[in-house]
């Protein structure tokens, strides 16, 4: 299929999957199949995210192509594959017919699990990044600021610009959840010249926007945001209101959004992409 990025002046937009946790496809694929007559241009597909393990990542693009018809990312980490491994994933992927893969470093692998579970990690992203060029992938990374890497966010921007001197060839961002954070992020980068994607997942409760802002690092949730869910009636609403106001932003400040449904709640889409 053609790359997502072959209309550099359209604006993208994605839809990510988590791959299911199990030998069956069926269901997720029934579920992306209603997605038919929505507005959007491909799918993003998760690797073991939170470091939990998932079907192929690989396996699951393949799947979507073949059933749903649209394009879809493949994300790569180098948590999961030594160099050996990933290369043959960078040749299947190809192979396949997936031509875009997004490379990471992957999610932490959780404390209680390190005892049976290790980080590979003998390639770096920019490693990654040149062999899925090499490997003729449309190459995109992710725009990382989690609090805890040294230098903040200006280390987050220096970080971006080694990336795309490594040759990635788009960005997505950590959700964004008001104006303020879009408009910072969309200055920092704008001097990058790769596209830049916003990520946008819709809120579902007040527990749910708390969890994101105090336990997933890279993720924050203004206290105004935090406020409107606590004290919204109907907060899945509230929650798709906010995704809609973030949507347009995006239109407006970024080369294309990746939304993010929330715990598989793919109905959210008919009121974010109508």
């Amino acid at each position: 299929m053609e790359t997502l990025f072959a209309d550099k002046d359209r604006f993208i937009i994605t839809v990510e999957v988590v791959p299911p946790g199990g030998p069956d496809p069926t269901p997720l694929l029934d579920q992306l199949a209603t997605l038919s007559k929505l507005s959007f241009d491909g799918f993003s597909v998760a690797t073991n995210p939170v470091a939990k393990s998932r079907m192929s990542a690989m396996v699951t693009c393949h799947l979507i192509q073949t059933r749903v018809d649209r394009p879809a990312i493949l994300h790569c980490t180098i948590r999961d594959h030594n160099r050996i491994a990933v290369q043959g994933e960078l040749w299947g992927a190809k192979a396949l017919g997936i031509n875009t893969v997004m490379v990471a470093t992957g999610d932490q692998i959780a404390l209680l699990d390190r005892g049976i579970v290790s980080h590979v990690g003998d390639v770096n992203v920019c490693d990654l990044i040149g062999m899925a060029r090499e490997s003729g992938l449309f190459t995109g990374v992710v725009f990382d600021t989690k609090p805890e890497l040294s230098g903040g966010f200006d280390r987050a921007v220096r970080r971006l610009e080694e990336k795309a001197t490594s040759g990635a060839q788009f960005a997505v961002t950590q959700p964004v959840y008001d104006q303020t954070g879009a408009e910072a992020i969309a200055d920092a980068v704008k001097h990058i010249d790769i596209p830049v994607i916003m990520g946008i997942l819709p809120l579902r409760t007040f527990r749910h926007a708390e969890f994101l802002h105090t336990k997933v690092s890279g993720i924050t949730v203004p206290d105004q945001i935090r406020a409107r869910m606590e004290k919204a009636d109907d907060t899945v609403t509230e929650g798709i209101a906010n995704a809609r106001d973030m949507l347009q932003i995006a239109k407006e400040r970024f080369k294309g959004a990746c939304v993010m449904p929330p715990f598989d709640h793919f109905e959210v889409l008919a009121s974010l992409l109508t």
